[in-house]
């Protein structure tokens, strides 16, 4: 559960970071929220769903039969996110910003599959 609640906090983090600083949260990857519509997308996008994703990382100290799939699930999410990194770095290599991410999410995704029994992904 170690590793579960760390990419809960850092999915959390993200979360209230786009909550609170909407205008200036993607500033790193040249992105700018100039109108209130582009501010909602990143609150939504950002802040409501790096919320529930760390809430449902967190889910399983009170509902512990729900662990595997949810690490599954999300380490799949994040593993998504990566490959999409991957796909547009192919295309164009982006700036520092964009690397670190892959690699945050990456390195997320390993952990939570980390968590799961030995064996369970196996063919």
């Amino acid at each position: 559960m170690t590793q579960m609640t760390i990419v809960a906090a850092l999915f959390l983090l993200m979360g209230l970071a786009a909550f609170a600083v909407p205008r200036r949260f993607l500033g790193s990857f040249d992105l700018l929220a100039q109108t209130p519509t582009a501010r909602n997308e990143i609150q939504a996008v950002y802040g409501g769903f790096g919320v529930a994703m760390a809430l449902v990382l967190v889910a399983p100290f009170w509902l512990p039969q729900l662990r595997d799939g949810i690490a599954f699930t999300v380490a799949l999410a994040l593993a998504g996110m990566a490959l999409g990194r991957v796909v547009g770095a192919l295309r164009e290599w982006p700036g520092p910003a964009p690397v670190l991410f892959f690699f945050v999410e990456a390195v997320g995704a390993g952990v939570l599959l980390s968590v799961l029994p030995s064996g369970s992904l196996s063919l």
